[in-house]
């Protein structure tokens, strides 16, 4: 009898597993209603000026379009980044051989698998994650994306806090496909160590970087999983792709953008329940809740636990570091978020660019006005807070003075 209330209870506990893990209620149902939104994502508003002519694309091969789709995308070639294992929807186009390549910016995410589909993740302040799917047009006619329904079998589970976002897979592949073992499940984010990303993926300019998961198949013996070492650019050839890389700096920038689009979504799917609960205001309970999702966004934003970089720090992809700086918003002195500093860690002042980012400006007032408080605590100077303490009062003063210069949401009393 006791044997069966346990297992019965077990049962329940992982039925119950999802709606646990959020404070909220399901993506598709009030208040939230994801599919019944018109979205207002950046890609949603190009497709419109695609069909009506304002934006015009090369439609003379798959190279060209993918190329100048993502020029008038605002979405830079140097990140590309080439990943080889199969978590993707078009897995049976992808190999070693013939690698996924996946772009970016702030608030677009872009795969190509050649011969295949487009695939799209844009970014919406108030839906999150938007997917689509469309295949290259061969016919001179504008490409006809598909919102992807099952693109949420991924992307709104467990990895993502159970809302639409972001998902990044570190895996050792199998030689014919699947994943023979997986790292760093439900995480994202530039706190994850170095040794447990990358796997399945493409990997150059690692620099002082060896111990990681890159440039890595196995096969299974009776000895366990035995690791074969595949050269970027020997199963394939480079020319067949728009970069001549896959290189480690837009990797880090990407893991560190994905980790925060999926912690500013959740705070705004958890607010706007809390809000619907409380018909305008939160509950204390609720409040409370709020409070300590703001406390764990600030931390992110400040790059609380940030991992070291490899000894000798990171070179970057010169056009890369190009691209993404060229787009600059600055502070006393010309300073800017978007400095790198590549020695022990990203940035020189350790405040995320992506404070700047859809994802950021769609968080409820109830959530932003909570965020704006406790970075004005964290950069205090006279009376420091000592969860702080890593940021000495040159940065801070620094992180406060480009963000005034820059972020007009801030308070006026800031």
């Amino acid at each position: 009898m006791r044997m069966k209330l346990f297992i019965w209870l077990s049962l329940l506990l992982l039925v119950a597993a999802p709606a646990l893990a959020g404070d909220y209620r399901d993506f598709d149902q009030p208040p939230h209603d994801y599919w019944k939104q018109t979205p207002k994502d950046r890609f949603s508003r190009w497709m419109k000026d695609v069909q009506t002519g304002k934006v015009e694309l090369d439609y003379s091969g798959e190279r060209a379009f993918v190329a100048s789709a993502l020029k008038s995308l605002d979405i830079p070639v140097s990140s590309q980044m080439l990943v080889f294992s199969t978590t993707s929807l078009q897995l049976s186009l992808i190999t070693p051989r013939s690698p996924r390549a996946l772009f970016f910016n702030e608030d677009i995410y872009v795969g190509w698998v050649q011969g295949g589909k487009i695939e799209i993740v844009s970014v919406d302040p108030d839906l999150g994650g938007v997917f689509y799917i469309f295949d290259i047009p061969r016919n001179g006619q504008p490409p006809r994306p598909e919102r992807a329904t099952r693109c949420m079998n991924c992307h709104a589970r467990e990895d993502t806090g159970f809302v639409p976002g972001l998902v990044v897979k570190s895996v050792i592949p199998g030689v014919r496909g699947g994943s023979l073992e997986s790292f760093r499940q439900e995480q994202s984010g530039h706190g994850i160590p170095l040794n447990q990303r990358f796997g399945g993926w493409y990997l150059t300019g690692t620099g002082g970087l060896t111990n990681h998961l890159a440039n890595f198949f196995g096969t299974l013996t009776p000895q366990g999983i035995q690791r074969q070492y595949v050269q970027p650019g020997v199963a394939f050839t480079f020319d067949r792709y728009l970069a001549a890389h896959s290189d480690l700096l837009p990797q880090l920038i990407h893991e560190h953008q994905i980790g925060f689009v999926n912690r500013a979504i959740e705070a705004t799917y958890r607010t706007r329940t809390a809000l619907a609960d409380g018909k305008g205001k939160p509950a204390p309970a609720e409040a409370a809740t709020l409070d300590k999702q703001a406390r764990a966004l600030t931390r992110y934003l400040l790059f609380a636990d940030e991992v070291t970089l490899p000894s000798g720090g990171v070179k970057g992809d010169d056009d890369f570091k190009r691209d993404y700086t060229s787009v600059r918003r600055l502070g006393p002195g010309g300073a800017s978020l978007k400095d790198f500093d590549l020695r022990t860690r990203l940035f020189k002042h350790r405040c995320s660019p992506m404070i700047y980012s859809l994802a950021f400006q769609g968080l409820p007032s109830e959530m932003k006005q909570r965020v704006f408080a406790r970075l004005g605590q964290a950069l205090e100077i006279t009376k420091p807070d000592p969860e702080y303490a890593y940021l000495p009062p040159a940065e801070k003063q620094a992180i406060r003075g480009i963000l005034k210069a820059t972020l007009p949401e801030l308070p006026k009393n800031w």
